[in-house]
């Protein structure tokens, strides 16, 4: 292969990795700082459901849930993996784990990368089945 081709195959290279760090900061969900209030409804194995009120700044919803004590988990490369929620851990020989979502909807980030807003309501459900 000639240096001018390599370099040309170089340069387009470096402009597909700057294209999709672009990307991946444009598609970054917005935080909201400030105090915020939050409601998280835990829903139990046995279909029973605790809500919880936290007041916070943070922007983000792993850390005020961590930091209450409300959920423990193994944090891991896309971050923490929630095992046990309001005292109840999960079986992982049944297929056990905690659903997250927000007004019943889906959350497609993970607890420590779910942006916050005042007047939020989230649910943490134990689901069985992968």
């Amino acid at each position: 292969m000639s240096k001018k081709k390599l370099l040309i195959l170089l340069a387009v290279f470096v402009i597909l990795i700057i294209g999709m760090a672009a990307l991946a900061k444009g598609t970054k969900p917005e935080t909201v700082a400030g105090e915020k209030e939050i409601a998280v409804t835990v829903v139990h194995g046995d279909g029973s459901s605790k809500e919880f009120t936290y007041h916070t700044d943070e922007k983000f919803l792993g850390p005020v849930l961590l930091a209450d004590g409300l959920i423990v988990g193994d944090q891991g490369e896309f971050g923490i993996f929630i095992t046990a929620v309001d005292g109840e851990e999960i079986d992982s020989d049944n297929q056990e784990w905690w659903c997250l979502t927000k007004a019943g909807e889906t959350v497609t980030t993970g607890a420590d990368t779910t942006p916050i807003a005042s007047g939020d309501c989230f649910e943490l459900t134990l689901t069985v089945g992968y």
